[in-house]
């Protein structure tokens, strides 16, 4: 509660979007100990500020504010390693400290990572590339790459991160042996190619002393500090808290992103595979149970875990009903069995669970999974969220409504592979409907959007644009039935994202009440129209009642 002896802070905007449907705009609001306490007019605003300390200010007179953006999906920790790699990339990736130009094709690729080995002094160094994709770059195997070095272990990091080739010098640097990989299904050594359970098993474990070297990670972490920063957004949350090492994990959040300089607070979901295969499912629930014991001001953990269910999207890992062109089926991230006892597990424990879902034959068995939870212990407002929501059949939204389920989705899918995966993979059918996002407003399910960075960027307004457009990178719209309206979209990055992560009460929108984050942007959305709300320059933020600008 703010208290009644604080100095009140009024900001003038020329338009306050405040994403509340009965009061949806407003030119001033009132803030004081970083609590909204009220919004209209200067003049409505008077009650509060007869015979109180005030300071009113018209720094953003010519600018909008309109709640903070929320990503409700990204990964912090994954991602600093990601931005401490080489990027080589397919599309264009603008970043706080320049812009990524796309590279397409395989000896283009290959001269690129060239470039990149030769500029380097220290031979023995690792290079870590992170962006590679068959389906633009061509295919790389331990052969090529050991033409580029025979001395330097390289590890080219496929675009969906659940994927890497690597050379000799790698495989004998990390003491990835072939006799290990044996027994891993997904493992090719012979080409140097570890997918799936061949990464998380096998090769992430022994490759993390170096891509989470302390000095390295906290490098990485403050990259993605900035990128948050570049985003507009005042709260992130990070979805899959002790995937790997929750004390290395924590890290670079505590030493990072827990400063009185950083204007945005970062949300902590915990996993629930990796605790339990390496402590015990009772020890696991209590290890969760306990996280919140570190809370501070901006990193907070919430009651919430994850669950992964089948691949990666981008690496066309997902599971189809109908299989791919290709013959292919995708994998399984957690094993059905095992998923099933740890979804009732936190499910009897009262959390708020998340599932990695891509596919719609993954969608069809996560919902039944859903319906025996339910079945043997109900539970209201329960807010059961698929994440990702790649694909899936019209029929599963109305399911997924009927179960209380809510959606969680990353529209950027459709903006990179829509075109490509429509000729591969997935058929035209299929890949012209990789997200059914109007269908699952029309069902009533609330629904955030959310960029899982780095598997898209961590740009609200760009996610927005894409779910109100359908425009892929190649310039189609594809399946426009889909497309989200223009409110819908900015709710997912919003009051739905609040919503999502359970703090809809503090976050979200602009009202009485809540926290005073608010995103300073130079246009309008609502004037500017979804085709553009990518290009909207953003000024900086507001958090929790104080400014912060991007340019100083």
């Amino acid at each position: 509660m703010p208290s009644m002896s604080s100095p009140i802070t009024v900001y003038i905007a020329k338009k306050i979007v405040t994403m509340e449907p009965s009061a949806p705009a407003a030119t001033a609001v009132a803030v004081r100990d970083g609590i909204i306490l009220g919004v209209g007019s200067v003049d409505d605003l008077q009650p509060w500020l007869e015979n109180r300390p005030h300071e009113i200010v018209t720094d953003f007179a010519k600018k909008i504010l309109m709640p903070g953006l929320i990503d409700p999906h990204l990964h912090p920790f994954m991602a600093a390693a990601m931005m401490m790699s080489d990027l080589i990339v397919a599309f264009e990736w603008r970043l706080p400290w320049g812009t990524v130009t796309p590279t397409r094709g395989r000896e283009a690729y290959l001269a690129e990572l060239r470039r990149i080995e030769r500029a380097k002094p220290n031979s023995r160094e690792p290079l870590v590339t992170w962006g590679y994709h068959p389906l633009w770059h061509g295919s790389v195997t331990r052969r090529d790459l050991d033409e580029i070095s025979k001395t330097r272990p390289i590890v080219v990091w496929h675009r969906a991160a659940h994927e890497m080739f690597l050379n000799s010098a790698a495989l004998s640097h990390w003491n990835l042996t072939e006799a290990e990989a044996q027994g891993n299904p997904a493992v090719n050594y012979e080409e140097g190619h570890y997918w799936e359970a061949g990464v998380i098993e096998l090769a992430a474990p022994k490759m993390a002393p170096f891509m989470f070297e302390p000095k390295r990670y906290i490098e990485g972490v403050a990259r993605v500090r900035e990128v948050v920063r570049f985003g507009g957004m005042t709260t992130i949350a990070e979805m899959s808290f002790g995937i790997t090492d929750a004390d290395l994990e924590w890290l670079g959040p505590s030493r990072v992103l827990d400063a009185d300089d950083v204007p945005f607070r970062t949300y902590f979901v915990s996993d629930a595979k990796t605790p339990a295969k390496t402590m015990g499912l009772e020890e696991s629930l209590a290890w969760a149970k306990a996280l919140p014991q570190r809370n501070t001001r901006r990193l907070r953990f919430l009651r919430h875990v994850k669950l992964f269910a089948d691949g990666a999207f981008y690496s066309q890992g997902m599971r189809l009903g109908a299989c791919y062109t290709d013959g292919h089926s995708g994998e399984w991230m957690t094993p059905p069995p095992l998923f099933e006892q740890l979804a009732t597990a936190y499910w009897s424990a009262g959390y708020q669970i998340h599932v990695h879902t891509n596919g719609d034959e993954a969608l069809a068995f996560v919902l039944g999974t859903l319906q025996k939870l339910q079945d043997a212990k109900p539970r209201f407002d329960h807010r059961f969220t698929i994440e990702h929501f790649g694909y899936c059949m019209s029929d599963q939204i109305r399911k997924l409504s009927r179960l209380g389920a809510i959606v969680s989705a990353n529209p950027y899918y459709l903006y990179e592979t829509g075109d490509m995966f429509s000729r591969v993979g997935m058929g035209a059918d299929r890949a012209s409907q990789i997200g059914r996002l109007a269908s699952v407003a029309r069902a009533g399910v609330p629904l955030a959007l959310h960029s899982d960075f780095a598997m898209a960027p961590a740009q609200p307004l760009l996610l927005a644009q894409v779910a109100a457009t359908r425009r892929t990178a190649d310039g189609t719209t594809l399946c426009p039935g889909e497309t989200l309206t223009l409110d819908q979209a900015l709710r997912g990055i919003t009051t739905d994202a609040a919503f999502v992560l359970g703090v809809e009460n503090e976050i979200g929108s602009i009202v009485s009440g809540k926290r005073a984050d608010f995103t300073v942007l130079a246009e309008d959305p609502y004037e500017v129209g979804a085709a553009h709300l990518g290009d909207i320059p953003i000024w900086g933020t507001i958090f929790e009642g104080k400014a912060a600008p991007l340019a100083t």
